[in-house]
């Protein structure tokens, strides 16, 4: 084994500048995969930090036109789901329905401290859009359910409305504010990306609204979503009950607009996997254009060669060692410049996690273990097979005409 490791160092040394110009093509081709890798994880991390847990689970339910006419009724009525069906929909579905929720807007409207005051349009929500919108807590609590129950006048505010009205955001929790003619008490400062609403109780907004029981929409959490069948069934009846409610035609999909989150889900989880392949596709056949080079370069090899292949067949020598030290010379520098470019490929997504890593775009573009170990197994066939072709023809070389070779 030794003995083979050496003659393959040998012809490599022996043919410098042709063996790093062709392992260069290898190198350059590997390293663009991983890039291109690096860059999609990046973005499949992203999508699905974005849509984990039970966050894709949701259908969102928004008011509507009608576009068919339905019992007596012309079509173009304005329909708005109302808070009666936050129950209605858990009593009809219980199979395909975990929880209901919505959110109030309030009109605009100054909310004063002692010392300083904001305009904001506050807005009634349920303890559940904390998880939905990922909204970090810095100080204090947010709306929690017994919030909800005794209709308290409490409020959470972002940490620059904090810092406008306390002078500091720490400060902010258990300090009273005035909105809407009432005294309201801060029990929680968030901290967000662009996040910049003013949180109340849901219940507590639609007492200060006044309203006949509107609701802006309905946040509908699903329960045993897996395949798409499901996805479309859950929006299917969940409309069937609206439109039982509200007086329109089930089939009419514009009274209400609704968005199945699940199946947007399933749908770009898709199309990341069609980017990934296509991704493989093409780097493959970047790394096609080094392959042949290497392919090139070991037929020439064994052209130059034939001498020394002619006397080692002369002197007992067996076509399967010829054509196993072919392979395995096509193999090492396969390998050799291939894993410069995994090197020199994962040393780039190193330097972009570093930039870019926790932005809402890309999240952590390293290369794991997974991908290392695929790229190895792409090297070491990419390397046999390049070096297959020239190594039949080596086994094919009779001693007697390579020994007259000069």
């Amino acid at each position: 084994m030794l003995d083979l490791i050496r003659e393959i160092g040998q012809a490599m040394r022996n043919n410098k500048l042709r063996t790093f110009l062709t392992g260069f093509a290898v190198t350059w081709g590997i390293f663009m995969l991983i890039i291109l890798l690096g860059m999609a994880r990046g973005v499949t991390n992203s999508f699905a930090e974005r849509t984990s847990g039970d966050r894709s689970k949701r259908l969102n339910v928004y008011s509507g036109v009608t576009s068919k006419p339905y019992k007596g009724f012309k079509e173009g009525r304005w329909i708005t789901p109302d808070v009666d069906d936050i129950e209605r929909l858990k009593a009809d579905n219980p199979d395909l329905v975990e929880s209901v929720a919505s959110y109030k807007y309030l009109g605009s409207t100054d909310i004063a401290s002692v010392t300083d005051h904001i305009s904001k349009s506050p807005e009634g929500v349920y303890p559940a859009e904390q998880e939905m919108y990922r909204i970090p807590m810095l100080y204090g609590r947010f709306i929690n359910d017994a919030d909800l129950r005794s209709l308290r006048k409490v409020m959470v505010i972002g940490s620059d409305d904090a810092k406008t009205l306390f002078g500091d955001a720490e400060k902010a929790v258990g300090q009273r504010v005035n909105a809407f003619g009432l005294s309201w008490l801060v029990t929680g400062v968030y901290d967000h990306e662009w996040l910049s609403d003013v949180y109340i109780p849901f219940t507590t907004a639609m007492a200060i609204g006044g309203t006949d029981g509107k609701v802006s929409n309905l946040q509908v959490k699903l329960k045993g979503m897996k395949t798409m069948e499901d996805a479309d069934r859950a929006t299917s009846e969940v409309r069937r009950s609206l439109a039982r409610a509200h007086d329109y035609d089930e089939s009419d999909e514009s009274a209400l607009y609704m968005h199945n989150r699940f199946s947007s889900y399933l749908r770009e989880s898709q199309s990341f996997s069609i980017l990934n392949m296509s991704i493989w596709i093409i780097g493959i056949f970047t790394l096609l254009s080094g392959i042949v080079g290497v392919s090139n370069i070991m037929f020439v090899s064994v052209r130059e060669r034939t001498h020394e292949i002619g006397i080692r067949r002369a002197i007992g020598a067996k076509p399967r060692s010829v054509l196993l030290q072919v392979v395995l010379e096509s193999v090492a520098i396969t390998a050799l410049f291939g894993y410069i470019g995994v090197f020199l490929g994962m040393t780039v997504m190193q330097l972009v996690d570093m930039a870019f890593g926790s932005s809402d775009f890309m999240r952590n573009p390293t290369i794991d273990i997974s991908i290392a170990i695929e790229v190895t197994i792409v090297l070491v066939m990419a390397g046999a097979l390049a070096g297959l072709f020239p190594a039949l023809k080596a086994t094919k070389v009779k001693p007697v005409e390579a020994l007259r070779d000069e």
